[in-house]
């Protein structure tokens, strides 16, 4: 196939190039001008750009499916240009803490998934009870990273404590993996939350459960924790932009945001309630300006999505309390950059393109096959409408999650195509045009290690 007439976005670059694309056998074979061969799609009018990779999914299968399910969540991911997910390890069951439950989990989704994708593992404290240990040697070669919290609500999956975490961060060192941390201080988010919640039910009590300071004192601690071990150390889902702040000039440390702490401030709970909620939550006004600030610059690597939808019957409970923590987000998470980044705030394209696929591949091992538009890499290509804009509507989602934070929002440039190693698995007027379990379990593969 030769994609023909596009403006093709080229890493380093911050101009779109005029050329053509040639796939063989799934791979990018060749970029030049006036290609020529019998399969041609024409791309006339439409930007090409790498196919976006979204590190931070739990697509919840098995076990959560009410929720969330592998075929659902890629095919949400592929209408909104993503091509490669990484789902997260705590919310399936079992949980990804073992060679065995890894097994478990491939063998359920293996024939699932639209688009290509991996799994991080995860090191919970019950891998520190007696008798048991830490699962990082054997997972190593399945996996790029080890999640953990040092604040979690999942009794399958208990939070660290810093002692057990600086062992996690010695043991992941040794196998060149890094290591994923929510980082909200337990001790505030605690007490915070038990007096908030005695005193209402209003929406500012639970963000107040969970103010900037948690994330701040978390990352403090973690970050001279990765110091002094020199381990590979990630934050994920980072809302506070003096918790970003703290990672500038940190070899070795990267972070990332979501399109909901660079859009939304807790203020914005009077108007959308449960839709908005998530865990971090929303912070206060200002601080997406200081996160916008930090992408641009390099200081945050990438946004992902962190989707986490729930069906109404979670979502809305009630209660602020209990009303479920997570929102649908991968297919609108490369539109959303593309329109507010790229486009209202002119971020130039390098960085853009390192944003939404460059920063996750090489971060996480995938930077051989994905992650820019370069001959010998898989053709995984998102074709861009940038004159077409279009409003987020929910219940048009793909995904089993209809309930967004985002409804009704108007958006500058269409996914028009979505490509897979060579092969259109969405098309804007057609759908999904692929069948499940087209995507690929992805292996990582680290600079270094052996293939």
């Amino acid at each position: 196939m030769i994609i023909k007439n596009g403006k093709i976005a080229l890493p380093g670059r911050n101009d779109l190039a005029s050329l053509d694309i040639e796939i063989d056998q799934g791979k990018i074979v060749c970029i030049g001008e006036n290609l020529q061969g019998p399969d041609c799609l024409d791309a006339s009018g439409l930007q090409v750009f790498p196919g976006a990779i979204d590190p931070h999914v739990h697509f919840n299968e098995p076990g959560y499916t009410e929720r969330e399910d592998f075929y659902h969540g890629s095919c949400a991911a592929a209408s909104g240009g993503v091509t490669t997910v990484i789902d997260m390890p705590c919310t399936s069951v079992p949980p990804v803490t073992s060679l065995e439950n890894f097994r478990v989990k491939l063998n359920a989704v293996k024939d699932r998934s639209l688009i290509d994708f991996a799994f991080f593992g995860g090191v919970p404290g019950q891998a520190f009870d007696p008798g048991s240990s830490l699962p990082i040697a054997e997972l190593a070669e399945f996996v790029p990273g080890f999640k953990t919290y040092f604040i979690s609500g999942m009794d399958s999956f208990r939070s660290l404590n810093p002692e057990q975490f600086t062992a996690v961060l010695t043991e992941a060192k040794k196998y060149r993996r890094p290591v994923l941390l929510h980082a909200e201080d337990p001790d505030i988010v605690t007490g915070l939350t038990r007096t908030q919640r005695a005193a209402g039910d209003d929406w500012i009590r639970y963000y107040r459960s969970r103010p900037e300071l948690a994330e701040i004192t978390a990352v403090r601690t973690a970050v001279a924790a990765a110091r002094r071990t020199g381990a590979e150390l990630h934050i994920v889902h980072i809302g506070s932009g003096t918790a970003a702040l703290l990672l500038e000039n940190e070899p070795g440390i990267s972070g990332e945001t979501a399109p909901h702490y660079l859009q939304f401030s807790c203020r914005d709970f009077e108007k959308l309630g449960a839709s908005l909620k998530t865990a971090p939550v929303v912070k206060e006004e200002g601080e997406a300006a200081v996160l916008w600030d930090c992408l641009k610059n390099g200081i945050l690597d990438f946004a992902a999505s962190d989707h986490a939808p729930a069906p109404a019957a979670q979502k809305y409970t009630g209660s602020v309390w209990t009303d479920y923590s997570g929102i649908p987000g991968s297919g609108t998470l490369f539109p959303y950059l593309y329109s507010e980044g790229l486009i209202k705030r002119q971020i130039p394209l390098a960085r853009f393109l390192k944003i939404v696929s460059e920063n996750a591949a090489r971060r996480y091992g995938f930077w051989d096959r994905k992650g820019s538009i370069e001959t010998g890499k898989d053709a995984d290509l998102v074709l861009i409408d940038p004159d077409k804009t279009w409003q987020i509507r929910g219940q048009e989602f793909l995904s089993k999650g209809k309930i967004t934070p985002f409804e009704n929002l108007v958006l500058q440039g269409r996914v028009s195509k979505t490509l897979v190693r060579g092969t259109v698995v969405y098309d804007v007027f057609r759908g999904i045009v692929e069948r499940p379990g087209y995507g690929q379990f992805l292996k990582p593969h680290f600079s270094g290690e052996r293939a």
